[in-house]
């Protein structure tokens, strides 16, 4: 039987609704009967009167603060008010809650939360691009990362804008469960499955000549993601889409908010982790099949994006029941 995961919701007054959302929906929503493992979601306070929400609504919570220690992650949300003071208890319980090991993780404008209880000092923390001056301004020790979607430094997590919050919430899930698990809420939620941390916050808006090349783009996308067990190129790609290397490498960048090969690399990553837990596939033959050419690359890219390696990724998450005719796993383009 699975282990069900804990998952603690901080909650104060002036934390978002939207992010109290995605956090239930990501982690409160009981989807084991389609193989995503079992969540437990509390919502911690420091008391238990409902919480107002801005928009009419309330929180009510469903357990103290003195649960916090049993939780396997704390997520915070972001907040209406960034530089209003977050109640001292719940600064209190998220030091108590790092300096027990415990996971953290701040959607958008929690990472002010985190600031102030001084967990980000000497960190590298993100939020919303429009405000990373307000948070080095009022938290100067903190290392605030001007363009990624989230971002991980000494067992804390932080993100961007509202739907980086989802990224995010998805890539916990992600790591801690599988690809097939994360891609399974995200299909219910009907949300991309994986946006890689490092990805631009956001692109440029395109106008009508960049809309055309962006159809151009999505095609050649797609026939990379048909065809990942083939050497690909930014010139091989930019010759599909007829245009030269710097051109297309400039015009994929404004599209998508990411380089071609750093885009290929993840989405041969993202195709190895689904081989890795749906079959029995050697190695060698994973490695093949998503492009990487040999298990040694593989390694290589498991250790630097997953920090793990692709038989100990298998280890942890692979699916009970083998299915080794699965095809090469294709994502959206």
């Amino acid at each position: 039987m699975a282990v069900t995961t804990r998952i603690a919701l901080l909650a104060f007054p002036g934390i978002r609704a939207f992010d109290v959302s995605v956090i239930t929906e990501v982690w409160g929503v009981d989807r084991t009967d389609r193989g995503v493992p079992p969540f437990d979601l509390r919502r911690t306070a420091a008391h238990p009167a409902p919480i107002p929400l801005r928009g009419g609504l309330t929180l009510t919570p469903d357990r103290t603060l003195a649960w916090l220690p049993r939780a396997d992650l704390v997520v915070v949300p972001g907040l209406d008010d960034h530089v209003t003071p977050a109640p001292a208890p719940v600064l209190d319980a998220l030091r108590h809650a790092h300096a027990a090991g415990t996971p953290i993780a701040a959607l958008c404008g929690g990472a002010f939360t985190l600031a102030q209880a001084g967990l980000l000092d000497g960190r590298q923390a993100v939020t919303h691009w429009n405000l990373t001056r307000l948070l080095r301004t009022h938290h100067p020790h903190v290392t605030v990362v001007q363009d990624a979607l989230f971002l991980h430094d000494d067992n804390i997590w932080t993100s961007a804008g509202t739907a980086a919050g989802i990224d995010l919430c998805l890539h916990l899930v992600r790591t801690t469960h599988g690809a097939e698990a994360a891609a399974t809420i995200a299909r219910s939620m009907v949300t991309a499955p994986f946006r890689t941390g490092t990805q631009a916050q956001f692109i440029e808006h395109p106008t009508p000549h960049t809309d055309r090349d962006a159809d151009t783009l999505a095609s050649v996308r797609a026939h990379a993601l048909a065809h990942l067990a083939e050497p690909h190129t930014v010139a091989t790609l930019a010759g599909r889409a007829a245009m030269s290397p710097r051109s297309f490498a400039r015009h994929f960048q404004a599209t998508t908010g990411t380089t071609p090969l750093r885009w290929l690399i993840t989405q041969r990553i993202a195709a190895a982790q689904k081989l890795l837990e749906r079959t029995d596939l050697p190695l060698p033959e994973v490695a093949r099949r998503t492009g990487f050419g040999s298990e040694i690359t593989m390694r290589q890219h498991f250790a630097t994006h997953l920090s793990t390696s692709p038989r100990d990724y298998r280890l942890a998450f692979h699916d009970s029941v083998p299915r080794p005719g699965v095809d090469t796993p294709r994502t959206d383009p």
